[in-house]
Formats: C-alpha cells, sequence, structure tokens
C-alpha cells in the first residue's frame, strides 16, 4: 500500500502502463493468429504487413524490445514464404 504522494502516483502510472502494455500485446497475439490461420499468400499479404504494422508501433512505444519484434516478424515472414 503506497504510504506517500510519489507512491501513490507510481501506482497510478504503473496501473496505466500495464493496462496499455497488456493492450497492445493482445493486439500483436490477434495479428499473429489472423496471419497464421491464413491459408494463401494472397490472403497472407495483408496480414503480415498489418502485423508487422503492430510491431513496429509496440517497438516504438517500448512495450517489446526490438529485438523481439525483429524475431516475431521473421517468423511471421517465413511462414509467409512456405505458403503456397
Amino acid at each position: 500500500m503506497p504510504n506517500n504522494e510519489s507512491q501513490k502516483k507510481r501506482l497510478r502510472q504503473s496501473r496505466a502502463r500495464r493496462l496499455r502494455n497488456r493492450r497492445v500485446r493482445s493486439e500483436i497475439r490477434t495479428r499473429t493468429k489472423q496471419l497464421l490461420a491464413t491459408e494463401s499468400t494472397e490472403e497472407a499479404t495483408p496480414a503480415l504487413s498489418e502485423l508487422y504494422r503492430v510491431l513496429d508501433r509496440a517497438t516504438r512505444r517500448n512495450v517489446i524490445k526490438a529485438n523481439a519484434a525483429a524475431r516475431q516478424k521473421a517468423r511471421a515472414a517465413r511462414h509467409v514464404n512456405s505458403l503456397s
């Protein structure tokens, strides 16, 4: 339990950040699942660019680290390239 004003403020800030970060990570998971559910390259291409957009935005906002985003983008691209 916070005992002074700065601790109360930190608690408010961390709650807001946690909710914001959770929303962004949920969006990443949703876009990844949509990409993995595609059956053809034509369907996967727009889904891949949307996933790239979400990952890049999350990286800029420091929700995920740059290497984590790069790894997820590489795996997604590899999946799209494996489609026929």
